[in-house]
């Protein structure tokens, strides 16, 4: 009697496995199933463990009815998830599996340059300023001591939106802005996107980045200027690496500079990069030209001041060893990941 029930049992527990299987919607309740039937707290396993009062005979039929069910079992579940996996795929879709976590983003390198910077030049005391990008002719040159029809406007081919008003071609209007609002001493650097009609090639671009700076009060001197810019390419790059001024001409700085670092890349002995120099230059700076004072009311005999202007998108190739300045604006989340620059 005893063997009997037990072999009705087994024959129950086949016939709800098999509606169970087939009614499983994805991989996830088949596995399920199969831990229901073949784990090893089933009830197979339960139904073998009281068969210890049973015949020698007895047990052999009974055993051997139930492995002949645990491998029909397995049987039909591997078939079910084949059939799962064909219908997916041809669906192209499941959504009974498990989602996938989002690819997370990360900041572009401009971005972690321009924070460091600005990073850098918090620590000296600089404040933040910002301006627009769509500027009026006097702002983006007859303040800056660059009247119309003076050849310094050669140096930069600006793209006109009308007449008289201009996609900045450098962060320096903020300068002015600043200077017209805020009355000396002024310590401020100037972030933000500027635009040159220039050819796009692997090392420019018609889009780029500045960060510039202004110090202005009584008493500045050419020296604060290198030695604050010194202490700044320190900071940016190392402190072994070693920097140098030459002299250099713009409209709205007198004396004006150019400063270059040394090749870090190179350890200054030459190579295509530095183009054979050991150096490479990162920014033009100078001091403040009289007539950009005038143009804001600053008294020129009693203030002072030095200004800076730097490419970021340079800086950024130098930092992270990038030869393509166009990979900057093509968002190739890849590109980004190749960089490893970090997660926001």
């Amino acid at each position: 009697m005893i063997q009997d029930g037990l072999q009705d049992r087994l024959t129950g527990i086949k016939s709800e496995a098999v509606e169970k299987i087939k009614s499983a919607r994805n991989e996830a309740e088949v596995y399920q199933i199969k831990s229901l039937y073949l784990g090893k707290k089933s009830e197979i396993n339960g139904l073998l463990s009281g068969i210890s009062g049973l015949s020698i005979e007895e047990k052999r039929s009974i055993g051997g009815a139930a492995n002949t069910l645990k491998n029909e079992i397995e049987a039909m579940i591997g078939s079910r998830i084949s059939e799962l996996a064909g219908a997916a795929g041809a669906a192209g879709f499941d959504p009974g599996l498990p989602g996938f976590l989002p690819r997370m983003g990360r900041l572009h390198p401009l971005t972690l340059v321009r924070n460091e910077i600005k990073s850098v030049f918090a620590g000296m005391g600089f404040t933040v300023a910002e301006g627009p990008e769509v500027e009026t002719d006097y702002y983006n040159f007859e303040a800056l001591n660059t009247p119309k029809h003076h050849p310094a406007r050669d140096m930069q081919d600006t793209f006109y939106v009308a007449e008289d008003i201009v996609l900045r071609t450098h962060t320096s209007p903020v300068q002015i802005r600043v200077m017209e609002k805020q009355k000396p001493p002024i310590r401020v650097i100037m972030p933000g996107r500027v635009y040159r009609h220039e050819e796009i090639s692997a090392r420019s671009y018609c889009l780029f980045h500045q960060v510039e700076g202004l110090y202005v009060d009584e008493g500045v001197t050419f020296g604060n200027l290198k030695g604050t810019l010194d202490a700044f390419v320190k900071a940016l790059f190392g402190p072994e690496v070693r920097t140098r001024f030459r002299p250099s001409f713009f409209p709205f700085t007198e004396p004006s500079a150019e400063m270059d670092v040394q090749c870090f890349l190179c350890g200054g002995q030459g190579c295509p990069v530095c183009k054979r120099t050991g150096w490479l230059e990162i920014m033009g700076c100078g001091m403040v030209d009289p007539n950009v004072f005038r143009a804001v009311n600053i008294d020129d005999e009693k203030y002072t001041g030095y200004a800076f202007g730097m490419g970021i998108d340079r800086i950024a190739l130098l930092k992270y060893g990038i030869d393509e300045i166009r990979l900057f604006f093509e968002n190739d989340v890849r590109f980004l990941e190749q960089l490893n620059c970090g997660r926001p």
